[in-house]
């Protein structure tokens, strides 16, 4: 099994070699993703020739960065790719708990969750960030019934070819919006394993309007919405003030249902 930690990184010079070193104790085969950065992130990874890179000219976003490490792997025959932040929210100790859910080869997607398991030394949360992520993964489990606890936690495991199947196209931070619709539509095996929950810049800011909650909120829910509607499910119609709904028939509800598969939780 070829496994390789990719890392999207914008701007991150502040971290990213302490990162990056912390991970080498784990890992062999690290791929860093610089989505245009304009800080000393670049000079940066010159000063570590065993990471393998990818550049982008100018700022094309945080799922472009995933879709072009999946990319990468599947052309140097990597079987998964480890996501991880660049900031230090993911702790590389985890690596060996994740690298046990891929060997048992019962799961296409491993996720971490940062309220799986809470832990007494997990940090707060950003309010309007814990809220989004509340209600968003509501929505999911409501409409595709996957039973996750974390709709956004980057810290996931994917197998390649899986993820070259699902053809993913959102370029954004609205990338796991069309992520789950396609992983419950191509039926992948789907783990949630417990991480600690960790910020250490709770002030980063998501860029323009979708700085404003209500904003990135109805952002991630266009991007749902359009992927229900491809697949043939009904929109559903929610803001952070208000209960989601959807106007499902019965023959729509049973077209989930059926095709539903439930999340596992995979503790080492």
């Amino acid at each position: 099994m070829k496994l390789l930690i990719a890392i999207p990184a914008r701007n991150e010079s502040k971290h990213l070699l302490r990162v990056i070193d912390r991970i080498s104790e784990f890992a062999d085969d690290i791929l860093v993703v610089d989505d245009g950065s304009t800080d000393d992130t670049p000079a940066l990874l010159g000063s570590r020739p065993h990471v393998r890179t990818i550049r982008h000219a100018t700022n094309f976003g945080y799922g472009k960065s995933l879709v072009d490490a999946f990319d990468y792997a599947s052309r140097h025959g990597f079987d998964w790719v480890l996501t991880m932040d660049a900031d230090g929210q993911h702790e590389a100790a985890d690596i060996p708990d994740f690298v046990r859910a891929i060997e048992s080869d019962q799961f296409d997607l491993i996720s971490g969750s940062r309220y799986l398991a809470p832990r007494g030394d997990d940090d707060l949360p950003p309010p309007e960030r814990r809220d989004i992520n509340k209600r968003i993964t509501t929505i999911i489990n409501q409409t595709l019934h996957l039973n996750i606890t974390d709709a956004f936690c980057g810290f996931k495991a994917h197998r390649t070819s899986k993820m070259i199947e699902l053809a993913l196209t959102e370029f954004g931070y609205a990338f796991p919006l069309q992520m789950w619709p396609r992983v419950k539509e191509h039926q992948l095996r789907l783990a949630e394993l417990p991480v600690r929950r960790i910020y250490n810049d709770p002030n980063r800011t998501f860029g323009k309007q979708l700085d404003v909650a209500q904003e990135r909120f109805k952002h991630y829910l266009d991007v749902y919405n359009t992927e229900l509607t491809r697949m043939n499910l009904p929109a559903v119609e929610a803001t952070l003030d208000s209960e989601p709904s959807a106007c499902m028939s019965a023959k729509s509800k049973s077209k989930v249902q059926e095709s539903s598969l439930p999340a596992h939780s995979y503790c080492s």
